[in-house]
């Protein structure tokens, strides 16, 4: 089962980690991390929740995973010295702290943390085979549904209404559909209220069970 890394390294490493550099804030929808720039450093992720997307060549993006409080972000990347792979965008207000790459790896090596995270690493690329199947044969409803939900799953927030700060289209873009179809499967949501639109132009989901149960029904 996958869990997030502050689980897998321990509570007392974790703090350890944390406490290598300041606490930053960083606002909704900015770009925490970029896909094709150098792995010069790892975040930690202690609050907030954060999108990890992959660009294609014509700029659309794919949603590959939502990630949550206690989780690295970038890590790979730093352990086998290679370009981002992915751009992380915050989904929330975040608090991060930016580890640089060498006192990160300095931090691995002293506390025998590679294999573990490695570990971990692999039980991230399965939940990302699975997401991409999803992406392939899923109904659009169901695809944003479990967009949606990975969302509330993630978010810092423990209130029953969540407020998802993405774009109609950003959404359509992330789950590989039209906007017109993104748009179509709100529909039924919106008459039961179990989701709104903000003044931002982002959505507010009232109730995700209910918008899961009824994207099942359209599979």
């Amino acid at each position: 089962m996958y869990q997030p890394h502050a689980r897998v390294i321990g509570n007392e490493l974790w703090a350890c980690l944390k406490a290598l550099a300041p606490r930053r804030i960083r606002p909704a929808r900015s770009v925490l991390l970029r896909q094709g720039d150098a792995a010069t450093h790892v975040i930690v992720l202690e609050s907030g929740s954060a999108l990890i997307t992959l660009a294609g060549d014509c700029g659309e993006r794919t949603l590959l995973a939502v990630r949550g409080a206690g989780e690295l972000l970038g890590e790979l990347a730093v352990l086998d010295s290679q370009p981002r792979t992915a751009t992380v965008i915050a989904a929330e207000p975040c608090h991060i702290h930016i580890i640089p790459a060498a006192v990160f790896l300095t931090f691995v090596d002293e506390h025998d943390l590679l294999a573990p995270l490695l570990r971990h690493a692999i039980a991230r690329v399965r939940e990302s085979e699975a997401v991409r199947l999803e992406l392939a044969t899923a109904s659009v409803p169901l695809r944003l549904a479990s967009a949606l939900s990975r969302l509330v799953d993630a978010a810092s927030s423990s209130a029953s209404d969540l407020a998802v700060r993405l774009t109609q289209t950003e959404l359509s873009q992330m789950i590989g559909a039209s906007r017109n179809a993104v748009v179509n499967a709100l529909k039924p949501w919106r008459e039961q209220d179990w989701v709104r639109t903000t003044s931002g132009g982002g959505l507010l989901v009232r109730d995700i069970h209910s918008i899961k149960s009824h994207a099942r029904t359209q599979a």
